[in-house]
């Protein structure tokens, strides 16, 4: 089965799924512990993290999930789940759990995103990690600017001594018409005996029609064959078009 049936396929079956939601979730404005729940589901050509493709060069499309909760004072958990393809066969689904506080700082126009996810792989538990997210934002008319510093809390996917940040910044524009253009610049930095890091960035648009959100984003990266981590498999961090589709409720 070649790609394009595969995405064809997936966005079938997804907007199938997703047609079902509403009726599914039409109780959703009901408080639950003092806050809502929400989720959203995506469907994709591909899982682009930080420039790397989490499906073996965009081997097969990706189906994604995240259920949440969160009150008016600004704190929010939830889960993160989705399908991925490695070369190691046991790597093949992530869920992520999470935990955060966002909110303003006074009346600045200052936002701010604290958030600790853990990356947990069944089967492969070697492989479990940790992220404190960090990010702070500010809006200028249309326009949206976010800078992120997100640090490991332990060993970046398990590999014994080696720790990473990720730095980058987000910004966006969001048009009178609904189409929004966004993206990003960043540098993931890794420390550890035999470790390096690399740039990645990625631009695109994306617009809301019949409360669906469709998303079409090109990703690049710095990584080339004398890179010491993934000089061995540079084809998962090809440049790349990736189209999504998603829907929240």
């Amino acid at each position: 089965m070649n790609k394009i049936h595969q995405l064809t396929q997936s966005v079938l079956v997804g907007s199938l799924l997703l047609s079902a939601v509403p009726f599914a979730f039409a109780a959703d404005d009901a408080e639950v512990f003092g806050g809502k729940i929400s989720g959203n589901m995506t469907f994709a050509s591909d899982y682009v993290f930080r420039g790397e493709s989490e499906t073996m060069d965009g081997d097969v499309p990706v189906v994604q999930g995240t259920l949440g909760w969160a009150n008016d004072d600004g704190w929010y958990t939830g889960v993160f789940a989705s399908n991925i393809k490695f070369a190691d066969p046991n790597l093949e689904i992530v869920t992520a759990p999470y935990i955060g506080k966002a909110g303003e700082f006074g009346e600045s126009g200052i936002t701010y995103d604290v958030m600790v996810f853990s990356y947990l792989y069944p089967g492969a538990s070697y492989s479990n990690y940790t992220e404190l997210w960090i990010k702070v934002g500010k809006q200028f008319g249309r326009a949206n600017v976010q800078l992120e510093v997100t640090p490991t809390v332990d060993d970046w996917f398990g590999v014994d001594g080696w720790q990473g940040v990720n730095y980058a910044i987000h910004p966006s524009y969001q048009f009178d018409s609904g189409w929004k253009v966004s993206g990003s610049v960043g540098y993931q930095d890794l420390d550890g005996e035999g470790a390096e890091g690399w740039g990645h960035w990625n631009l695109g648009v994306s617009k809301a029609y019949a409360g669906i959100n469709f998303d079409v984003r090109y990703h690049g990266s710095n990584v080339e064959a004398d890179h010491k981590v993934y000089g061995t498999q540079t084809d998962i961090f090809d440049d790349r078009l990736v189209l999504g589709i998603s829907k929240s409720f």
